[in-house]
Parts: C-alpha cells; sequence; structure tokens
C-alpha cells in the first residue's frame, strides 16, 4: 500500500546541498525526524540510502520494524524507555565504526508529540556524528487521531522534504551543553516541518 501511495507523490526536496556533501564525503549520520511525520521516509530513501532506525521494543515498533525493513532500512530495536543504553551503544557502533546513517524520532516512542528527548544528542556526542533534523509534509494529506498525530499523505499530493542544517555536539559536551543542543534540534525541527508543509502547500499548516 505505501507503495502505491508513494508512487502517486510529487516530491520535492529543500536544502539538500548540506546533506549531499555529507554523503559524498562518507561521514555518518544522524538524520531526526518527528515521529508523526516519518511514515513516507523509508519508501522515499530506503532503497538509496540503507539507513538504520531505532524501533521501540513496543507492539507498535514491531509494525514500524516490519515497515521500514520492507523498504530497506535496518533497523535496532530499543526506545527512550526501554533498552535506551543498549541500543545508544550499539548505534553508536555502527556511526563510528561502519559509518552508517541513523534515523531516530526525538519525540518517540510515546511523546509528548514535538518534544525533543535527549537520545539524539548524546548519541551525535558518543559518535561524534552531525544531526541532519528532516521535515516532512504533503499538500493533502489525514493525521491520525495517534499521540503523534501521523501524517498519512493522500494519493497524488504533493510531498515536501526538507533538510536542515547539520547540528554538530561537542565531544566534550557537558549537561548544560548537551541541553542546548536538545533545544536547538527541537528548534530546527519545529522550522523544517513548517517549512515542509509550506513548500508542500499543506491548506493548514498547523503551529508546532
Amino acid at each position: 500500500m505505501a507503495r502505491l501511495l508513494g508512487a502517486t507523490l510529487t516530491l520535492v526536496e529543500v536544502n539538500r546541498a548540506p546533506v549531499e556533501r555529507l554523503w559524498d564525503a562518507g561521514t555518518p549520520v544522524i538524520y531526526a525526524v518527528w515521529h508523526g511525520r516519518m511514515l513516507m521516509l523509508p519508501y522515499l530513501y530506503g532503497d538509496a540510502r540503507h539507513v538504520h532506525v531505532l524501533a521501540s521494543r513496543s507492539r507498535d515498533g514491531e509494525l514500524l520494524s516490519r515497515f521500514a525493513r520492507g523498504f530497506g532500512f535496518r533497523v535496532i530495536r530499543g526506545s527512550s524507555s526501554r533498552g535506551a543504553a543498549t541500543a545508544l551503544r550499539c548505534l553508536g557502533r555502527l556511526l563510528t565504526e561502519d559509518r552508517v546513517e541513523v534515523a531516530v524520532a526525538p519525540d518517540g516512542p510515546r511523546g509528548p508529540r514535538h518534544v525533543a528527548h535527549p537520545g539524539a544528542v548524546i548519541l551525535a556526542r558518543l559518535a561524534g556524528a552531525p544531526i541532519v533534523p528532516v521535515g516532512f509534509g504533503a499538500s493533502r494529506g489525514t493525521a491520525l487521531g495517534s499521540w503523534d498525530a501521523c501524517l498519512v499523505p493522500h494519493p497524488f499530493a504533493r510531498a515536501a522534504v526538507v533538510f536542515g542544517d547539520p547540528i554538530r555536539v561537542p565531544p566534550d559536551a557537558d549537561r548544560a551543553a548537551l541541553e542546548r543542543c536538545r533545544k536547538d534540534l527541537e528548534a530546527a525541527l519545529r522550522r523544517v516541518t513548517e517549512e515542509a508543509d509550506r513548500v508542500a502547500g499543506a491548506a493548514r499548516v498547523p503551529a508546532l
């Protein structure tokens, strides 16, 4: 179903150049996207980028894992509530040793919606990898009644992916510095998501 839906979308990408430079250099990357805006990203980028994604150990996480694997994403199980330390260590090794690309939802797996948890910035400090905020929007779609208001684009909608400028976390960042980076990431994700809605031409762009 997702492949059929995705094939009907018209995609526009914004600010791709900074992330392309990271791709060309073979730099390990951490992509951050709000939980409710990640549905179509495995379809759009799974075959091309072979991204590792963090999924919770919950039932919803199992569904996400199967979905992501179907599009070429590699799945690491863990979450902010269960298995967090193990998952972060595993992702950190993959980033530093195998120089992979990783996608995380900073407000997952249970919210609050659009509030970034610290895991992404801790991982960035651990691995020395930049965080690239990613926003997704659609001209027409349905927001599900789930806690994350998951956006499901309508067939033949105009879709937009907006890449934010990379955020780098200093390797010696203390607790205060990590909190500043977390706030920077949260603000950046709000900006790129609002921009994705605007570029896509969403009829009503919600305040994030």
